[in-house]
């Protein structure tokens, strides 16, 4: 059975569905009476069902015609389909770290996929928590390099580029709300901006009048809109990637298109950035985190620097490829082959200090926060690891093309430490 016309589930509806689904209804089983459904949806976007049944089980997401958390601000039910197809060639590209899709209804805006059973929770709950996940760079550097490399130019022919490229335009919707709430709205007085007030009103109108900081994110927002460099997860901070201490997989990429690179590796290493200064808020008599800061600076370090050696890896291996970005009868020659690299990889590395900055940024003056800082319950103190990280993100955002290495931006990191 197809449904003809979109409608919200709930529990009782979403049963109803499955009945009638056999790709769900084989995993599931018959035995109904034993089946369990339960919403756990705690973004902004989706609803998101855990279904569990005597044979086996898959999590549901639905997407709405509207944020849940602002139900008169529209979205569009489409973005569900573009986040199946990033999820499949994803998967496709590393599926250690990508859930399987069992189903898709387009009609209904509906995902079935793998449901990632505990110990597997979100990687940001694990970072407040003070866990540390000793596989974390690895995976998500492997993650990123093969999603990242096997969806450029550097491994497709032009014309599969641009057939790519063109599909992924259809969510522009998404992408539109990305330009508003990362790269426009912390940078003038929008209504839907907050923060930490009285404390940090001062930080936010200095965003806005910080002409130097509106020079440089108006170029991160022309690269967003027109680098079609590889098809990106678009939102690949630590709300989105599941762990356990063996296991990490990337999930919820409603936000992909063709965009640039710097916009993903950015997104995780500024939202663990993020996480650096919060744990200042977590410390107790206990624990005072500092132990567990000195992990993550680490993660953030292996994580850029195994990237790196991981994407120079698959450039090396198919340098005699389809890919046309860099045609083997021009680039001959290895010292040549390898100065078009350090370019690359410098140009990469910068996009991704200003991106990450900016994702910081709108995570303390922008629409949409993040638990790390909204879970310390203190606001002085949680104004406090705020403004560190406000500051070490303009500064990152500002003079990004002064830094070489990963360690300097460590460095910067720890000089703003408490």
């Amino acid at each position: 059975m197809e449904y003809s016309e979109f409608r919200p589930l709930d529990d009782k509806a979403l049963v109803d569905y499955i009945k009638v689904t056999p790709s769900l209804l084989s995993i599931v089983g018959n035995n109904f009476a034993d089946l369990t459904v339960k919403e756990v949806g705690d973004g902004n976007l989706n609803f998101v069902y855990i279904v569990v049944g005597s044979s086996g089980s898959f999590v549901i997401k639905q997407a709405l015609p509207y944020l849940r958390c602002i139900e008169t601000w529209p979205m569009t039910k489409e973005r569900a389909y573009f986040e199946t197809l990033a999820l499949k060639e994803h998967g496709r590209l590393c599926p250690e770290h990508v859930p399987q899709v069992y189903h898709f209804d387009r009609t209904m805006s509906l995902i079935g996929m793998r449901y990632l059973e505990p110990p597997h929770i979100i990687l940001r709950k694990g970072l407040i928590a003070g866990i540390e996940y000793p596989l974390l760079a690895e995976h998500i550097s492997d993650y990123m390099s093969k999603t990242l490399f096997y969806t450029s130019l550097l491994y497709h022919t032009t014309l599969e580029h641009k057939g790519l490229v063109a599909e992924f335009c259809g969510n522009v919707e998404l992408c539109r709300l990305t330009e508003q709430v990362v790269l426009s709205d912390p940078y003038k007085v929008s209504q839907f901006n907050r923060w930490t007030s009285p404390y940090l009103d001062s930080d936010a109108k200095a965003i806005r009048e910080d002409n130097t900081l509106k020079l440089e994110v108006a170029g991160l927002k022309s690269m967003f809109c027109e680098r079609a460099q590889a098809l990106i997860h678009g939102d690949l901070h630590t709300g989105s990637i599941m762990v356990t201490l063996e296991s990490t997989q990337v999930i919820d990429p409603e936000f992909a298109f063709y965009g640039p690179m710097g916009f993903d590796v950015g997104a995780f290493i500024g939202n663990l950035i993020l996480a650096f200064f919060a744990q200042n808020g977590h410390a107790n008599e206990q624990n005072d985190r500092q132990i567990y800061k000195k992990w993550i600076l680490r993660t953030i370090e292996e994580t850029w620097n195994l990237f790196h050696t991981k994407f120079i890896g698959l450039w090396d291996k198919h340098k005699d490829g389809p890919g046309e970005a860099y045609l083997p009868e021009i680039y001959n020659k290895l010292e040549l082959q390898q100065l078009v690299q350090r370019k690359y990889m410098s140009d990469l590395f910068h996009d991704t200090l200003g991106f990450g900055a900016a994702k910081m940024i709108r995570r303390i003056v922008g629409v949409a926060h993040v638990e790390d800082f909204e879970s310390i319950t203190d606001p002085s103190k949680r104004a406090d690891c705020e403004r560190r990280a406000l500051e070490v993100a303009k500064k990152l955002l500002k003079e990004r093309r002064k830094f070489q290495t990963i360690s300097e931006v460590v460095l910067v990191i720890l000089e703003h430490q408490a």
